[in-house]
């Protein structure tokens, strides 16, 4: 993003020098997170959750490379490994304890932030490419994330490898083909281990690569902002350091305190028990459940029960990946002229008072049994789910009458005094 108020990076020694002319790294870190980057002045903590979820991806890289150099990815020895960081490793227990800890926040902080572009509409256009960036990051998570949850492979690694991939059979003529494919076999064992574990070490740095375009894309059109109302003059904005530094860190401060809460006190609460119990083949858990963050999806996929022309479980697989993918369409359901929701009455109502509901009953459901009443509940959330992207959000965008929209930023800021929105001088002369 280029305005012309914005402070251009000025050398102030010999070695500053050097490297701007030679390899201008200050130059790049000035303007991309420095006092050359504006940003909207009227930013909220909802903002502070991108840098928040690029914290957690680094600490899940490092703290993922220091236990690769400790585990083995070997059937027979696999879960011994693990018991063997958690027990005989110096400070292996807080590196594997901050390790699937951090995935849990790195979900939480990413489902507020996207939850967040929802409501602001983040999206729309010209940010369509910073969104379509986004939820690829999501999808190659959620892919991530499953193949670290086989790799201690206790009973839910084992088994919730074996239904997952097994979905794959319900795709006709090809389906088993890919399920044997990506096991190495027919059932998990050695060859899907390996393959998880060299996937599941490369696809972090794929993600990194991915929100550094997705950084770049979003440096194009600059930070959307809860109003909605684009830039207008230098008075709408502020450098993005110190203001929002100082705004991030406080926010990191904040996540950190609950995050060594939970290391330290409850490592294991978001866990699940039969995980501590090594992987057997002739034993079913009662419960087979994914982790916390697949439960919306998992819900959804159970929720088809019934055949109609397609088997019930080859709708149940594609509605759980129609979710996520439907997303990428969003740009162009939603045809509102206006971003925020808090300038959209009738979509905001949809948006609490139908997804948010919806999505904490999948949430919930997806962690039960599959019995009833959490079947139905989970049916009638996955109805409505995708009711509100591909039916309610469209007809809202086209019937709403939106609110009035302030004429700028600052205005939305300081009020409606026009000498505070032009920025004029209100102090008499001396």
């Amino acid at each position: 993003m280029s305005f012309p108020w914005a402070k251009q990076y000025e050398p102030t020694n010999g070695l500053t020098k050097f490297l701007d002319e030679k390899l201008p790294v200050p130059r790049l870190v000035y303007n991309a997170v420095g006092a050359g980057y504006p940003v909207p002045r009227n930013l909220s903590y909802f903002w502070n959750f991108g840098v928040l979820a690029g914290f957690f991806l680094m600490l899940q890289i490092v703290t993922g490379v220091v236990l690769a150099m400790h585990y083995a990815a070997n059937a027979s020895v696999a879960f011994a490994t693990t018991e063997h960081i958690m027990r005989d490793i110096n400070w292996g227990w807080l590196m594997r304890y901050a390790h699937a800890n951090g995935a849990s926040f790195f979900f939480i902080v990413v489902y507020i932030h996207i939850f967040r572009g929802f409501f602001y509409s983040s999206y729309k256009a010209p940010r369509e490419m910073i969104w379509l960036l986004g939820v690829v990051i999501f999808l190659l998570m959620m892919a991530t994330a499953f193949m670290g949850y086989v790799l201690p492979w206790g009973q839910m690694s084992f088994w919730g490898a074996k239904v997952i991939t097994g979905l794959f059979g319900a795709i006709p003529l090809v389906g088993e083909p890919i399920q044997v494919w990506l096991l190495g076999g027919f059932a998990p064992d050695n060859a899907a281990l390996n393959r998880f574990f060299s996937l599941h070490f490369l696809l972090p740095f794929v993600i990194m690569g991915v929100v550094i375009m997705h950084i770049w894309a979003l440096h194009i059109p600059g930070s959307s902002n809860p109003t909605g109302v684009e830039v207008k003059s230098e008075s709408d904005t502020v450098p993005f350091h110190p203001y929002y530094t100082a705004k991030d860190g406080f926010g990191l401060g904040v996540i950190l305190l609950l995050f060594f809460a939970m290391v330290f006190f409850l490592p294991n609460y978001l866990g699940h028990p039969d995980n501590y119990i090594e992987a057997n083949p002739l034993s079913t858990p009662a419960h087979i459940v994914p982790e916390w963050y697949f439960w919306p999806f998992y819900a959804i996929l159970r929720a088809f029960t019934f055949d109609f022309i397609l088997p019930a479980k080859l709708w149940g697989v594609l509605g759980m990946f129609a979710a996520i993918l439907m997303w990428f369409f969003l740009p162009w359901l939603d045809k509102s002229p206006v971003r925020s929701g808090h300038y959209r009455p009738l979509f905001r109502k949809f948006f609490w008072f139908g997804l948010i509901p919806a999505m904490a009953v999948l949430f919930y459901c997806g962690g039960a049994p599959a019995e009833e009443p959490f079947v139905m509940l989970s049916q009638i959330a996955t109805a409505y789910y995708f009711l509100h992207f591909l039916v309610i959000i469209p007809i809202v965008s086209q019937v709403e009458k939106p609110e009035p929209l302030p004429y700028s930023i600052t205005e939305a800021v300081l009020g409606s005094d026009k000498k505070a929105v032009l920025g004029e001088n209100t102090e008499p002369a001396v």
